[in-house]
């Protein structure tokens, strides 16, 4: 009788996580989401959030060669900076985002950028914690794509996106 109960219990739960993956399987991905720039012929307005959620509301930039970029980044979420931090970097091109992201781990006392690596990042934002906010200023690197990210510990692997500069 036991048997016959422990068989049918995990028959049961069984069941119910193939009905749950097969829920999350045939859900539609989220739609690739492109900047809502405001631009003038020098200047590129970018607004970015990140929640508690770790995602970017958006993977995709594009800005004009030549324009200087004036990034927003929102952490919209209400976790602190030490358990849910947030910021934007973006990589110099042919910079190995996997290898970056391993030298970030280590980097806690500077906020998850690696002094030794300032070399591969053409811009960041300050840590953040829920509820602020950073402003960063710069010029458009030359035409190309490049990869942001978030670089606290766990999160590039889905707060990340591409930088295109036309």
């Amino acid at each position: 009788m036991k048997t016959l109960s422990l068989s049918f219990i995990a028959a049961f739960f069984l069941l119910a996580a193939c009905n749950n993956s097969e829920q999350s399987e045939s859900a539609p991905e989220a739609p690739v989401t492109e900047a809502p720039v405001t631009e003038t012929p020098s200047e590129a307005l970018v607004t970015l959030n990140a929640g508690d959620d770790m995602k970017f509301d958006l993977t995709e930039i594009r800005v004009k060669e030549g324009q200087t970029v004036k990034l927003t980044l929102h952490h919209t979420g209400k976790l602190g900076k030490n358990a849910m931090g947030h910021n934007f970097i973006l990589l110099a091109q042919g910079v190995s985002r996997d290898d970056f992201v391993l030298e970030a781990a280590s980097a806690r006392d500077s906020e998850y950028i690696p002094s030794q690596s300032q070399n591969h990042i053409i811009a960041h934002t300050k840590l953040l914690g829920g509820g602020e906010s950073d402003t960063i200023e710069f010029p458009a690197p030359t035409k190309g794509t490049y990869e942001f990210l978030c670089s606290f510990p766990g999160h590039a692997a889905l707060m990340k996106g591409t930088f295109i500069v036309e």
